[in-house]
């Protein structure tokens, strides 16, 4: 008996169905080994000193100063750099269960960690630049002197060493982003009116330069403008420049952000001083106090973020 011909082209469609069916299974199966295949194959990428062999698998990352980045990225580390019990505040939320290594990192600890890898933000970073001590535990790699000084090409680089780039790619894409829309809100609400960013640690007093982690974002990023003796201000150095209290009464700025535990003894001496109460933002009412100054006084993408919120909430009321 003889097939009709309708019934022969629906047995050729079903045929084909199978076979791009079987086809999509099996390029699936084989993107999938190849992803597999590059994850656990080992890697070489270049650091402040040349090339460097990343292990095939990173369960284990060690990268104090650098944690911002990594939780950028998705990827959490296996420790968080302390000075004692104090820690990077606003990372908190990631990072309240990931047990302490002291931020100079006495070998003892790195050896107790024995992580597969071990990040230093910049070659200074390094203790007592001695990295031999370290090759001898694991695997270090230490980020340049260019990354420390930027984040973006921070978190570029630490893309690099995780094989994480297009998710690098993606992020930097959303900051560009929200800082762009933060910044048309703040110019709406307060046009060309200036904003100083003060720290209080201690009984020491900072003002953070145009250049300098937060300033960066607020005069850099968001586009305010900067009172005139901020703008005054020499380069930042890598050590910050206390200033005096009488020399905090020619703050001439429309907005002071004042960034400072409440338990910061120079805090209470500031505002009970007639120099505070002399000056134009106090005067007006524009002081705005950020409680925990951990995203104010470092940079990331994470912190950046928490800065940028912070003061679209602040200048924006």
């Amino acid at each position: 008996m003889f097939k009709s011909p309708k019934y022969r082209y629906l047995s050729l469609f079903v045929t084909l169905l199978i076979l791009l069916f079987v086809s999509a299974c099996s390029n699936n199966n084989d993107t999938a080994s190849d992803k597999k295949e590059s994850e656990n194959k080992e890697r070489v990428v270049q650091d402040a000193n040349g090339d460097v062999t990343i292990p095939a698998k990173l369960t284990k990352i060690v990268a104090p100063y650098s944690e911002d980045a990594l939780l950028t990225l998705g990827v959490t580390p296996a420790y968080q750099w302390a000075i004692g019990d104090s820690v990077i505040q606003y990372l908190q939320p990631q990072l309240k269960d990931v047990p302490k290594i002291e931020w100079n990192l006495p070998i003892e600890q790195v050896v107790n960690a024995n992580p597969d890898l071990l990040i230093f933000s910049s070659p200074s970073a390094v203790p007592d630049g001695d990295i031999e001590k370290y090759k001898k535990v694991t695997t270090p790699f230490v980020l340049t002197e260019e990354d420390n000084k930027d984040w973006r090409k921070a978190l570029t680089s630490v893309a690099k060493i995780v094989d994480k780039e297009d998710i690098a790619t993606e992020k930097l894409a959303e900051y560009d982003k929200k800082a762009a829309e933060a910044k048309t809100a703040i110019h709406d609400a307060i046009g060309d009116e200036t904003v100083a960013i003060l720290w209080v640690i201690g009984d020491a007093y900072y003002l953070v330069e145009q250049d300098r982690h937060s300033g960066n974002v607020v005069y850099g990023d968001l586009g305010i403008k900067a009172p005139e003796f901020v703008a005054s201000l020499p380069a930042a150095e890598a050590s910050w420049n206390a200033i005096s209290l009488e020399k905090i009464a020619e703050l001439d700025a429309d907005h002071i952000i004042l960034v400072g535990k409440e338990t910061e003894t120079g805090l209470k001496t500031l505002q009970a001083s007639s120099v505070w109460k002399g000056l134009p933002a106090v005067k007006a009412g524009n002081v705005h106090q950020m409680k925990d100054p951990s995203n104010w006084t470092i940079t990331g993408y994470i912190a950046n973020e928490k800065t940028i919120d912070e003061t679209v909430e602040a200048l924006t009321k």
